[in-house]
């Protein structure tokens, strides 16, 4: 079969052998395969990916010197069953997969590692387990986005999102539109996008953004103004002060109206949910710093350098920081529905499509955020030309 190869920052086309299906394990043709921002920090992080999961446990990530099959948001359909395969997927089943696959007790990321070759092919091994058909008819460049949704999905997950809060997206790269495209499809009211690129602020504003900033021009956080954030330390003095000097007017003591208020909420400090979604070194801190009090910050994009962080910003401010990566089966399967039930529209996420010849065409032109956001990889495509979606 055809496929792209991965070694020492190189890919290339090569002929490689028809993976075999292991136990529980299913062979697709693949019909189509996106391409993420994990595959473009393999060709140029690899090592610096693989030792700090090294140091999560897992020692099997692709190394700089591995030749690897790149490739894990994957649709395609069922041609071949492994041993102890159950047998619910028929052949020619469209499907899409959580890419992971075991053998015995070990797992591997398909499309991470040298172990799990992955979908930039024309065949890939998933596990049966992890399948999911496509439901309704999703066309196969949506299915295809079914795994980065579900990510995005999950970080709205981890920053407890209501339809009342304001949520800020930084930075509207793939995994910055997918968030903005779940926020709206869970209803959140106010959703502000920044992003320094034009092109990517008008597909942000595409995926649903209520207002879209060029943070060179105005910043986030003014266009959050007036929901009631606290910005500075004065202002929460100020807030408590206030408030008691009314409490204490009342005919019970001030702290007895100050415990039932707290019993529904009406002490909670309001502070908007923001999403990282850049991954750049003082990206973090510079968050900290700037975001009002109380804020909640999910850190979604990958920074591939150390960092420096100051703790005192976030304990003054009493900020909640948390991180994001991956999703859980549930949330895969639910995102896959909301795509086909219309609930979830990320159509403006695909803005290219290419053959296996024009995967390195396309990890060139994905560097500049004004030419794409999303290219999907079909291997039936011949040439190195990318076709615009």
């Amino acid at each position: 079969m055809r496929a792209v190869t991965l070694t020492q920052g190189r890919l290339e086309v090569a002929d490689l052998p028809v993976p075999e299906p292991g136990a529980g394990q299913l062979l697709l043709k693949v019909e189509r395969c996106g391409i993420c921002g994990s595959d473009l920090h393999c060709r140029l992080h690899a090592d610096e990916l693989a030792d700090s999961l090294e140091l999560c446990g897992y020692p099997r990530y692709v190394r700089s010197h591995e030749r690897v099959v790149l490739g894990h948001e994957i649709v395609g359909k069922v041609v071949g069953y492994g041993p102890w395969t159950k047998g619910g997927l028929a052949t020619g089943t469209e499907v899409v997969a959580i890419p992971l696959v075991r053998r015995g007790r070990q797992v591997d990321g398909v499309g991470l590692s040298a172990h799990a070759p992955g979908g930039f092919a024309e065949y890939v091994v998933v596990q049966e387990t992890l399948s999911l058909p496509v439901p309704n008819g999703l066309p196969a460049d949506l299915a295809a986005l079914t795994e980065p949704m579900a990510v995005a999905w999950h970080a709205v997950k981890r920053g407890e999102v209501t339809r009342k809060d304001v949520a800020i997206v930084l930075g509207c790269g793939p995994v910055g539109l997918a968030v903005v495209s779940v926020l709206k499809a869970h209803a959140v009211g106010t959703v502000i996008a920044s992003d320094y690129s034009a092109g990517r602020r008008e597909l942000a504003a595409q995926c649903g953004a209520d207002i879209v900033v060029d943070p060179a021009v105005t910043s986030p956080w003014e266009s959050a103004a007036g929901h009631g954030f606290m910005a500075s330390m004065p202002d929460q003095y100020n807030a408590g002060i206030d408030a008691l000097e009314n409490l204490s007017r009342l005919p019970v003591p001030w702290w007895t109206a100050f415990r039932a208020l707290n019993a529904v909420g009406a002490t909670r400090s309001k502070r908007p949910i923001v999403f990282e979604c850049v991954g750049m070194p003082g990206l973090i801190d510079g968050i900290m710093a700037a975001a009002p009090l109380h804020s909640r910050v999910v850190v979604v994009g990958v920074c591939m350098g150390s960092d420096t962080l100051r703790p005192s910003l976030a304990v003054n401010k009493e900020l909640d920081l948390r991180f994001a990566v991956g999703y859980t089966p549930l949330e895969f399967r639910d995102t896959l529905h909301a795509l086909a039930d219309g609930v979830l529209d990320a159509s403006p996420l695909v803005t290219g499509r290419v053959g296996l010849g024009g995967v390195p065409t396309a990890f060139s032109a994905l560097a500049d955020p004004e030419l794409h956001a999303k290219i999907v990889v079909d291997p039936t495509l011949e040439g190195t030309r990318i076709v615009l979606c």
